[in-house]
């Protein structure tokens, strides 16, 4: 089959690419203002990239047409259509269907499922399930949204399990013994994890993607309001996580997070499926000590012990999750603390840019003013009190845009000790957000206009030993490179 993809950049529809290319499927597609890790990755597979949504496209005659949520029927001031491609085919009567429907019907038919949703750490933890699963044996495939450095890529099809010595396979230390004979799991099933998330499917199809993934084991790690542009309210994502929670069978998993009264709303409206709890000190699974080094208690009793590099609470939880829903399919809290022993972190997630004189330059997606919070949080128990850290953001994300997030601002940047706001494009005036921060030279917050001025803002207050996080859902304009640059300038570099 050969499937044009309309927005093939985006993390998503990227990683379906992968996963078709590797079935076998010819895969072409388009996008426009694209950037890393995926763009990267697409190149690597060599997949053929067209700029732009032009509807000379149709001449490549492919069987289907997926389209991503890019995809809109919106039309520019002078009359004519954002997506000419997409006109085009529905002129002309041709096949089409959204990326999550053809994941659905090409890729997970017949597997079991594992769907990790919820407002933060999806990814994360989605990359923590993939490796845990990986380390027992069991190659599962998956899909992310984004790149972790364990895999190396965003997406694979898995399949049987793993061969001896294979590349991505650990050694056989790090595996979980095989599955017992009493397993639920039917025979011949092959596992699937997959980054779920909330965010409608089409523009012709408005469920949340993750309706169409029907999960065997579903992790509801968190849920707050986001995405203002598609949902009224959280009442309105609480809805659809509950169209979630009511496609996993009677014999499946629901994984949920105990602190989050959101979740226990989802699950109020109905559950008809085994229901595990992690995080609080009631729930099913919890930890004792530092996120760098914890217990694991399963119903109060110690079953594993975590010792690896991240921090922060959150990925302390996402780590509970992860065991959790591993457990569901037959491995042992104790084999799944191993392998996170082992667990490298995705690209974009604390990752070190570089370091200049002893400041050092992160690259983190945070985005929204949680897991903003939370980023500096994990940085903060990593440096130590001591350390000075600025914090540089751009609201980028739909809801950022809108300004419907703005007041927690504030409250998002405590733990930094300067904070920089890329406020270009915004409607709305950052510096009366920050106003209780203190705005200006010498204050706690600065806003810049463009990124000349924003690194203009930080060279004149970085100091040796700083530690410099750079947080947006988007390339936020090479700002990691030139950041760097802008430091090998500065006096005894």
């Amino acid at each position: 089959m050969h499937i044009h993809i309309l927005g093939i950049c985006g993390t998503f529809m990227g990683g379906l690419a992968a996963l078709a290319r590797e079935s076998g499927h010819k895969v072409t597609g388009c996008d426009a203002g694209v950037y890393p890790p995926m763009s990267d990755q697409l190149r690597a597979l060599g997949i053929d990239l067209i700029e732009g949504f032009g509807a000379e496209q149709l001449a490549l005659q492919p069987d289907m047409f997926v389209v991503g949520n890019v995809v809109s029927r919106a039309h520019l001031s002078d009359g004519t259509a954002k997506f000419p491609l997409m006109e085009a085919i529905l002129d002309a009567g041709l096949p089409y269907t959204s990326g999550p429907q053809w994941l659905a019907e090409h890729v997970l038919q017949g597997r079991h499922v594992l769907a990790v949703a919820g407002t933060h750490g999806k990814t994360t933890t989605t990359s923590m399930l993939a490796w845990i699963l990986e380390c027992a044996g069991l190659q599962p495939g998956f899909l992310v949204g984004g790149v972790p450095l364990n895999f190396g890529v965003s997406a694979r099809v898995g399949g049987d399990r793993a061969a001896e010595g294979s590349a991505s396979c650990p050694p056989p230390a790090l595996r979980a013994p095989p599955l017992p004979a009493q397993s639920p799991l039917p025979h011949g099933r092959s596992f699937f994890v997959i980054e779920a998330d909330e965010y409608d499917t089409a523009f012709f199809d408005k469920r949340s993607k993750f309706v169409h993934y029907r999960p065997r084991t579903a992790i509801l790690n968190n849920l707050e309001f986001d995405h203002a542009d598609i949902f009224d309210d959280l009442a309105a994502i609480e809805r659809q996580f509950h169209h979630l929670v009511r496609t996993v069978p009677s014999t499946g998993r629901v994984v949920v997070n105990g602190l989050e009264e959101s979740l226990a709303r989802v699950l109020h409206q109905g559950c008809w499926s085994e229901v595990r709890s992690f995080g609080a000190a009631v729930s099913d699974f919890s930890a004792v000590g530092e996120p760098g080094a914890f217990d694991v208690l399963l119903k109060g009793e110690r079953v594993a012990q975590v010792r690896w590099a991240l921090g922060g609470v959150h990925n302390q939880l996402n780590a509970l999750a992860a065991i959790a829903a591993a457990e569901h399919v037959g491995v042992t809290p104790a084999a799944a603390a191993q392998a996170l022993g082992e667990f490298q972190n995705v690209k974009r997630r604390m990752e070190v840019r570089g370091s200049v004189g002893g400041i050092t330059v992160y690259d983190d997606f945070a985005h929204h003013p949680t897991a903003i919070r939370t980023t500096l949080d994990g940085l903060r128990r990593q440096v130590g009190p001591q350390a000075r850290i600025l914090a540089v953001f751009e609201p980028r994300s739909n809801t950022m845009k809108l300004g419907t997030m703005k007041a927690q601002l504030p409250w998002s940047l405590e733990d930094a000790d300067l904070a920089f706001c890329h406020a270009g494009g915004l409607d709305w005036d950052a510096r009366e957000a920050l106003a209780t921060m203190g705005v200006g030279p010498g204050c706690k917050a600065q806003v810049a206009g463009n990124l000349d001025e924003l690194v203009a803002q930080i060279q004149a207050a970085v100091r040796p030993g700083d530690h410099i996080l750079c947080m947006s859902n988007g390339g936020f304009g090479g700002i990691h490179a030139r950041l760097l640059a802008m430091l090998q300038t500065l006096p005894n570099q």
